[in-house]
């Protein structure tokens, strides 16, 4: 459904302790990286929603929220056209696009358009 979260990333100092943390309050089950040469942990919080830890000396205090689309390309225009900004699309190949963006105040959130295509 568009607008809808479908992923959040939680950047970490020690992904250990932060999977645990997530895991512990919510009982969410963090697997075992999937990408060589990346620890990215992911977990299934819902049917059609998952999240993320990762270790990462780049964090805001905030964590990255992904929000579904059926047309990212229309939405990164859309995005500039509200007075936002938006990166060019880029591909998680075989899943689908994610564009990093910012609203028209500065906050920063990503937009997400499964495709099995993507390349």
């Amino acid at each position: 459904m568009a607008g809808e979260i479908v992923h959040i990333e939680f950047p970490a100092g020690d992904a250990d302790r932060a999977a645990a943390f997530w895991g512990g309050l919510f009982g969410w089950s963090f697997g075992d990286s999937q990408m060589e040469g990346f620890d990215y942990r992911m977990a299934r919080t819902s049917d059609s929603s998952g999240a993320a830890v990762f270790p990462s000396d780049d964090r805001s205090g905030y964590p990255n929220f992904y929000f579904d689309t059926s047309d990212i390309d229309a939405s990164i225009a859309k995005v500039r056209e509200l007075g936002g900004e938006a990166a060019e699309k880029s591909p998680v190949p075989s899943y689908g696009w994610f564009a990093a963006c910012k609203d028209s105040e500065g906050n920063n959130f990503h937009l997400w358009q499964v495709d099995s295509n993507a390349a």
